[in-house]
């Protein structure tokens, strides 16, 4: 039910190091389409009224500037979001890199412009910390974060995702919500449940 979760063909197919540069350049779209394929949901009013703006403001950009505005506006998504070093926080957020740690704090400057979102392992800890306050966070208690595994470039984040051929889309922890006796049935037929 998770739809920041990759879907199983996603996991299968992006797992080469060639795959993953190009599951990085795409994963705008994956974040935007997923949730149709996922988790499902009936559009409400403010879904439409979005695809209305969306389209009027595209087609003001198309009169105006013609297909290369429209696909400067595309290409400028998939590059602000795709490969681009501040996209290294999709990865850093929840990806196990170290086994054990499923989500890193990333302490660059890069922070200053995202509203500290780096701070991640901060807001799990304190999710109702406002992003800005979350420096202070650590702040107070260098001794949860410092010898914490954490980044100081997005950029590296997503060098070693696609380096390591041991971190594919899979590499992320999934929850079980099943009740105690589904998970001694899978236990029983040999199937393992963390």
């Amino acid at each position: 039910m998770d739809v920041d979760i990759p879907c199983d063909i996603e996991g299968w197919f992006f797992h080469s190091r060639a795959r993953k540069v190009l599951w990085c350049l795409l994963q705008p779209l994956f974040y935007s389409l997923r949730p149709m394929f996922v988790n499902p949901k009936q559009p409400t009013k403010w879904e439409f009224i979005n695809y209305a703006a969306t389209i009027t403001f595209n087609s003001i950009i198309y009169y105006f500037f013609g297909g290369s505005g429209v696909a400067y506006l595309a290409c400028g998504t998939l590059l602000g979001m795709g490969i681009h070093p501040v996209a290294g926080h999709f990865i850093s957020e929840h990806y196990v890199m170290n086994k054990g740690q499923e989500t890193y704090s990333y302490y660059g400057p890069l922070n200053w412009f995202t509203f500290h979102v780096g701070y991640h392992n901060e807001h799990h800890d304190f999710p109702f910390v406002t992003g800005k306050n979350l420096r202070k966070v650590r702040a107070i208690a260098p001794e949860f974060y410092d010898d914490m595994p954490h980044y100081h470039s997005w950029a590296k984040v997503i060098y070693d995702y696609i380096m390591d051929d041991n971190i594919t889309p899979y590499s992320r922890v999934k929850r079980v919500t099943l009740e105690n006796e589904e998970i001694e049935a899978i236990r029983a037929r040999g199937g393992l449940v963390m």
